[in-house]
């Protein structure tokens, strides 16, 4: 293959020539050494896996890794502040192959539960991954009602998801707007179809909502992170700021007896996962669901694993 230079060469001789060497690498890229040195791809044979087993909790009857891959990224949808090429960009890199690589990723590293939107695209990428390619990666649906319809909540359930939940944004402005009602029957109308029901929401007032009026959800998605980065200290108006009350929302979550898997933990790319992740265990999540890159998720299961499994400062009992 003269005069071209494939991914695996390029990755050998980026990383593995720098002067530096392997031991200044973060764990991302040492996968990435390791995986282009051991000539392998997801789809060839099986990379070396995150030593020891990632931590599980349980959502109703399922079995769920406490880290969850999300989905923005696989749909191309990014939150990338005032950075417009960004979700273009997205759809570029995450072909379906792309898409499959990752989920693979996933299950080797132990994470055995995905956060998808639901959208034609996706039924057919969740469809193709466990007929084609063996998958077994649990689906967790993002589905929107309407105060006409709940029929999303049936395709979802028609189509492989072992769980649904009602998107983060349309439970702030049905909560906004003294709806609460309409959670519920969403609720449930996905317990009729025998899934696991959630409630999502960016603002802690759904929960407290939810609760007060006794939807009684299987499950909460909630967003938390923190505001320790500089874009949020200084516009958080502008910012992807999707956990405004972090102190109040961990205040009231504590209360709370249900699950809760938290979202959007890394502010979307502003926050480590080192941080984010530790952040959201210890300020009282059962999961954390994570937007990953293939180059990411090895790493991330790492980080995640080690946290769970080391000193954690967690104030909430577990409740999954």
């Amino acid at each position: 293959m003269s005069g071209r230079l494939d991914r695996r060469d390029f990755l050998k001789r980026s990383l593995a020539g720098s002067a530096l060497g392997a031991a200044a690498f973060s764990l991302e890229e040492q996968a990435l050494l390791a995986q282009a040195a051991g000539g392998s791809s997801p789809a060839q044979g099986k990379p070396a896996r995150a030593a020891g087993a990632m931590p599980m909790g349980t959502l109703g009857s399922l079995s769920v890794s406490r880290l969850i891959v999300g989905g923005n990224l696989t749909s191309g949808f990014a939150h990338s502040r005032d950075l417009i090429y960004v979700s273009g960009l997205l759809r570029q890199y995450f072909t379906d192959e792309k898409v499959f690589e990752t989920w693979e990723l996933c299950e080797q590293c132990g994470i055995n539960t995905a956060v998808l939107r639901l959208d034609d695209h996706v039924i057919g990428l969740i469809t193709k991954y466990w007929n084609e390619r063996g998958g077994k990666l649990q689906w967790i649906a993002q589905v929107k009602v309407t105060p006409d319809s709940l029929d999303e909540i049936k395709r979802a359930v028609d189509h492989g998801a072992v769980a649904v939940f009602v998107h983060g944004g349309v439970c702030d402005s049905l909560v906004e707007e003294g709806k609460v009602e309409r959670i519920a029957q969403a609720v449930r109308f996905a317990r009729d179809l025998r899934v696991v029901a959630g409630v999502g929401g960016h603002k802690v007032e759904v929960p407290i909502a939810c609760e007060k009026a006794g939807v009684a959800p299987d499950f909460y998605m909630k967003t938390l992170h923190s505001h320790r980065y500089w874009s949020a200290q200084r516009r958080p108006e502008n910012d992807n700021t999707w956990c405004l009350e972090p102190e109040r929302a961990v205040e009231f979550m504590a209360t709370v007896k249900r699950p809760w898997i938290a979202y959007k933990v890394m502010a979307a790319g502003a926050i480590h996962p080192q941080e984010g992740f530790r952040y959201a265990f210890e300020n009282g999540a059962d999961f954390v669901c994570a937007g990953m890159f293939d180059f990411q998720v090895r790493e991330d299961a790492i980080i995640a694993r080690d946290i769970l499994t080391g000193d954690l400062d967690r104030r909430r009992p577990w409740r999954a």
